[in-house]
């Protein structure tokens, strides 16, 4: 019988830099053929198509593109509609993939897509080589989804109706404790006192041993990533989840993405005050997509968390496409119309 494909799934929260790690690994992929799924939360495919920007696509694969996106938002919801088919596809090119890359989305469970590896449609050619978490340590340095009891005692006194965790930190929860390798993402962000301090925080959500590593923007040898042979699907009870003793599991329903498009060019600097100011006034998480800049031939990529941005020039404007300027916004409760109308008088 041929060996099982190993498969690779990446988790973190939105902005921790799974992005960033994945495309970092298909630019070093040392000769391996990597085939990438990507869960998006939000109908414009940025992360899908920042990855395709790499151009390393292996000259055999059927369609081009070893890139696969699924944009419902929630691969653990929907792995049955949108997954199952997607790993058929995989496994009929098998003899042409020496690996498979699976990034969820920022708001997915780890734990409720590995059990379909238990399958036996996708068991008999497939199997979970490790779960891997990307955490963004200068994010969890200010206080967000990390285990804080005092400010949640804090947030019980001010709010009676708070009962318990948020959704958000049990989410941030069970990423790691599924883990089997966790990357401290960002960590030139913070100084070596904060970094422990966080490894420490860290390590408190860690059900056993897991190694942690860290990592500059997703630098990492391919090699610390891949090849762990961890069976995650044989040995799923001792990965905890705040969700095992249900059916299915509640996400927040105000948590929402939208999404801008604009024919028109931006300056970079004007434009990332704008969004930072938009940041400040919306609970928003997560802001990415692409800009198109005066008379500049490359293509922007843009991505924030909170207010905090990065930005880089990824790839020329193809002489097909429109030079559109596409932003996804991710967070709660948010008013797109009041986005929009931000954006369009600048």
């Amino acid at each position: 019988m041929a060996t099982k494909i190993p498969v690779t799934v990446i988790t973190g929260f939105l902005g921790s830099g799974k992005t960033s790690l994945i495309r970092h690994l298909l630019q070093n992929n040392q000769g391996r053929r990597i085939a990438v799924l990507v869960n998006e939360f939000g109908e414009l495919g940025i992360d899908g198509e920042l990855l395709k920007s790499c151009q390393i696509c292996p000259e055999d694969s059927q369609d081009g593109s070893n890139i696969f996106e699924l944009t419902n938002g929630c691969l653990c919801c929907t792995v049955q509609e949108e997954f199952y088919p997607t790993m058929q596809q995989l496994l009929k090119r098998r003899d042409r993939i020496d690996c498979i890359v699976i990034e969820t989305s920022g708001l997915a469970l780890p734990k409720p897509l590995i059990k379909a590896f238990r399958w036996e449609e996708i068991r008999t050619g497939a199997t979970v080589d490790a779960v891997i978490t990307v955490v963004d340590c200068a994010a969890v340095a200010a206080g967000t989804f990390a285990s804080n009891p005092e400010a949640v005692a804090a947030q019980r006194q001010a709010d009676d109706s708070l009962e318990h965790e948020t959704p958000l930190q049990e989410l941030f929860e069970d990423q790691l404790a599924c883990a089997d390798l966790v990357v401290l993402n960002k960590t030139d962000l913070v100084d070596g006192e904060t970094k422990s301090q966080v490894e420490e925080l860290v390590k408190q959500e860690l059900p056993r041993v897991v190694k942690i590593v860290e990592s500059d923007r997703g630098q990492l040898d391919p090699s610390i990533l891949l090849g762990l042979q961890a069976a995650v699907e044989d040995n799923l009870d001792s990965r905890p989840s705040h969700h095992d003793t249900e059916e299915d599991h509640d996400h927040d329903d105000e948590i929402t993405s939208t999404h801008v498009i604009l024919d028109r060019a931006f300056d970079p600097e004007k434009l990332q005050q704008q969004l930072q100011q938009i940041a400040n006034q919306q609970e928003i998480y997560r802001i990415k997509g692409f800009v198109v800049v005066p008379n500049k031939p490359m293509r922007l990529v843009m991505q924030g968390v909170g207010t905090r941005f990065d930005k880089f020039y990824d790839r020329p404007w193809q002489p097909e496409e429109a030079r559109q300027t596409r932003l996804v916004f991710i967070g709660r409760d948010l008013k797109s119309a009041e986005i929009e109308s931000q954006l369009v008088a600048l």
